[in-house]
């Protein structure tokens, strides 16, 4: 999803000043309104009303209240179902009914209340971005500079004083820091006065209005001094501390729309993944793959790719859609997309994920599913639905933020009315300190910045998070609930154990040659069949025999399936072999007699094979039996996953339908201190939902992980989720968490990262209270002049910011 210049009809690229914003050219609307640019812009599938999800990009935010104003101004939009404004990461996330509503009328209601917007394409969004962010470091190098000059001529006024230096000279003084001043009130000051004037306009209180309020306060009042209406204004001026408030506060806005864009790169680096172009084959659909590399290749846009091409894909590119390779080997490196640091071997018949970068050598590969159907496209609308989603209690400390902005400017007059009093010479300087120094941006970046930072940390780490929500939760759980099948274990079984002539070996065990060339018969045997059980035996053993040992490859003939018996075939000697269960391998199939044999008694057995002498068929006893035990594995992760959750004081259990006996000794098997203890068996959902109710109507909190779809209703019902990314979509449409590439170690990772963000956003809380409770009754009592306040708004927003950012320290940087 790229929306750049060659592809879209948009003339007019570079943001306006704010406000105002000019209206949309005709040719603009035209451009806007085309499907394609729609469609580009679309972060998600159709819902089932009709509504279609479509992201925005925005500049010109500085606080919550931008995001409230926004929000007002889409809504009023016919056709807008459901909108969120993401301030912390200037993005929009709506939902709207095509047949009502273009893409035109959205940017143009969002233009009208002051702020540009445009469809959300990467590079056109970090292209604004960064001439946003060179034209604040206009803005902040023009008040630096003049606040420069205008504290030279001040330092004259104050070491001299108004006694020893002539009124005329003092005016003149004056005169030229009212003039040094002009540039910072016209150029320097612009986004102070946009956010409060688009703020006005919808009727709602902005972060920037009291600021704005004390920017004019100051310049009117000094301007009306140098002027010389001292009886109304007072004596002093306030020039010096006017430019150095503007400055510092520009200099916190600046390094703060730095740290911030940290935050949205990072979570923005999985959705930059496809390329532009990419090289289609030019020849027929029914020319072989081995074949393509003498045919002819033609550079193509992204969206003109259909299922069933067939592309060129050179080292260092990503795959533009999921597919097959069908000729070459490389590497790819899907490190974004599951968190597996080391690159990933590719052969012909390997799929291949869209997004993951070549890493080896150009293959040529079969495209199966594009756009909204892969795997890196729904990974694409997790982030997005990240970057927009405001969980409900920020959605409460928003609001908060109107009411406390209208208590600090009645704090302001009524400070202005008591010095009056008190000093009148300080009454300005008292009331644009209070306004100044309790602006609340503080509060409201406390928790999206550190939330925000974390679902990056996490990203980076294999772990996606569906709602912001669900990370205050997880930092709280008491307890976690894991799926057995599919979750610590491998979805495919493996060998255990192998009887043969009578004794029960190891698989691990070194193997003699006749063993060895028995289990490459049972292979090849078995690998003439689909069934799972067959191919996991295939998949189970090593392919290397032993040393010394003479294995053949056998050519099989006479073969017969039998559907829930087994696989019979003939070798090319004569002999006749099975595979398949033990009543079936094990019994003789001829005149109806069965004959017992002794590997009937290790019941462990789950797959046999056997071979009867040349010319006698089934009749008589087998010379050869093999019988192989086979379980589901535990996965590599699940170790080191259980220890980093027991290690973070949590319990672990396992939740399972399988047999209470299987699951009793699968938990025993798992280990550890304490040991995993079991909190379900032999249940299906309905039993694996009052199980987690039973342990909610305790006090606990729980979080479970599962991938299958009987998992669903639990997933739904737990306080925090986690799905798998192979596991089934219903099991991922009720998590709050996704682990891409099944690295389970991303479950503690998760949990830790939970706790540091919550004890970071009661940091950032604590911070900005302390600061206000402080900074108010200062500047009401006179000790904190204009300028010095302007410091102290700066660094209470930086420092919640900077805070924050440690977030990306903290996560480990290995899942596995």
């Amino acid at each position: 999803m790229s929306f750049n210049a060659q592809t879209a009809p948009l003339d007019d690229r570079r943001p306006a000043a704010l406000p105002p914003v000019a209206p949309l050219k005709p040719q603009q609307v035209a451009g806007l309104n085309d499907p394609a640019i729609l469609r580009q812009c679309q972060v998600g599938p159709v819902t089932t009303s009709g509504a279609v999800p479509i992201g925005l990009g925005l500049s010109g935010m500085y606080c919550a209240a931008c995001a409230l104003t926004i929000e007002s101004a889409i809504r009023a939009v016919p056709g807008v179902s459901e909108v969120q404004v993401q301030g912390a990461t200037q993005r929009a996330r709506l939902h709207i009914d095509p047949q009502q509503v273009k893409l035109a009328d959205l940017v143009a209601a969002i233009r009208s209340v002051g702020y540009q917007a445009w469809p959300d394409g990467s590079a056109l969004a970090q292209n604004v971005r960064q001439h946003a962010q060179r034209q604040l470091v206009w803005r902040l190098s023009v008040a630096a500079f003049c606040m420069m000059q205008v504290m030279m001529i001040s330092t004259a006024q104050y070491v001299a004083g108004p006694d020893e230096i002539p009124p005329d000279i003092w005016r003149l003084l004056n005169w030229g820091s009212w003039v040094l001043s002009l540039p910072v009130m016209a150029f320097s000051c612009g986004p102070f006065f946009s956010g409060a004037w688009a703020a006005l306009r919808q009727g709602r209180m902005a972060m920037d209005t009291p600021v704005a309020i004390g920017i004019v306060a100051m310049f009117v009042v000094s301007t009306g001094v140098t002027m010389g209406q001292t009886a109304w204004f007072g004596e002093d001026v306030y020039f010096d501390s006017l430019t150095m408030f503007v400055s510092f506060l520009l200099c916190g806005r600046w390094l703060e729309a730095r740290a911030r864009e940290r935050v949205t790169r990072s979570l923005e680096a999985l959705c930059n993944r496809l390329p532009e172009s990419v090289e289609r084959s030019q020849a027929a659909a029914d020319v072989p793959d081995a074949e393509l590399h003498a045919h002819g290749v033609q550079s193509v846009a992204l969206s003109a790719l259909q299922p069933g091409d067939r592309v060129r894909v050179a080292a260092g590119q990503a795959f533009p859609g999921d597919g097959l390779v069908v000729w070459g080997h490389t590497e790819a490196d899907e490190s974004m997309l599951t968190g597996e640091c080391r690159p990933v071997p590719k052969q012909v018949g390997h799929l291949l994920v869209a997004g993951s970068l070549n890493v080896g050598s150009p293959v040529w590969c079969r495209i199966e599913r594009l756009g909204v159907d892969t795997r890196y496209q729904q990974i694409v609308d997790l982030v997005h639905q990240a970057l927009t989603e405001r969980p409900g209690w920020l959605r409460t400390a928003d609001r908060f933020a109107g009411p406390f902005l209208y208590v600090v400017i009645a704090l302001a007059l009524l400070g202005a009315l008591a010095w009056q009093w008190i000093d009148p010479s300080k009454s300005v300087w008292v009331a644009v300190s209070v306004l100044v120094v309790t602006c609340p941006c503080a509060f409201s970046l406390a928790a999206p910045s550190a939330l925000l930072a974390a679902a990056g940390a996490l990203a980076r780490q294999g772990v996606l998070v569906r709602r912001l929500e669900a990370v205050e939760t997880l930092a709280s759980v008491s307890q976690v609930w894991f799926d057995k099948t599919g979750t610590l274990t491998e979805s495919a079984l493996t060998p255990q154990q192998l009887w043969f002539n009578g004794q029960v070996l190891p698989v691990e065990q070194p193997r003699a040659p006749a063993l060895h060339a028995l289990l490459r018969s049972a292979r090849s045997l078995a690998a003439l069949s689909a069934h799972p059980v067959a191919q996991s035996l295939v998949a189970g053993f090593a392919e290397e025999p032993p040393e010394g040992a003479a294995v053949a490859v056998m050519n099989w003939h006479e073969v017969v399936e039998s559907p829930g018996l087994g696989l019979q075939a003939l070798d090319p000697a004569g002999h006749v072999w099975r595979l398949g269960s033990a009543s079936w391998v094990l019994s003789s199939a001829e005149g109806g007699a069965e004959a017992s044999h002794p590997g009937l008694a290790w019941p462990q057995g789950r797959v046999w094979v056997a071979r009867w002498p040349a010319g006698e068929g089934v009749s008589g006893r087998p010379v050869e039996v093999l019988g192989v035990a086979m379980d589901e594995k535990t996965r590599e992760a699940a170790m080191p996953a259980l220890d980093g959750l027991r290690a973070l004081g949590l319990q672990v259990a396992v939740l399972s339908g399988d047999l209470k006996e299987r699951v009793v000794a699968f938990a025993q098997r798992l280990g550890g201190s304490p040991p995993v203890w079991v909190a379900g068996a032999a249940v299906g959902p309905e039993g694996k939902l009052q199980a987690l109710q039973r342990a909610q109507s305790e006090k606990q909190v729980v979080a479970v992980v599962g991938d299958g779809i009987n998992d669903a209703p639990v997933l739904a019902q737990a306080h925090v989720s986690f799905a798998l990314d192979q596991g089934a979509p219903l099991a991922q449409a009720q998590a709050d968490f996704i682990v891409l590439g099944g690295r389970l170690a991303g479950v503690p990772v998760a949990v830790s990262t939970a706790r540091q963000a919550l004890r970071i956003v009661r940091q950032n809380l604590a911070w900005a209270a302390a600061y206000n409770f402080v900074c108010i009754p200062l500047a009401l009592m006179g000790y904190l002049p204009p300028w010095l306040a302007g410091i102290g708004m700066a660094l209470s927003s930086l420092g919640v910011m900077l805070n924050a950012l440690r977030l990306n320290r903290f996560a480990s940087p290995d899942t596995r």
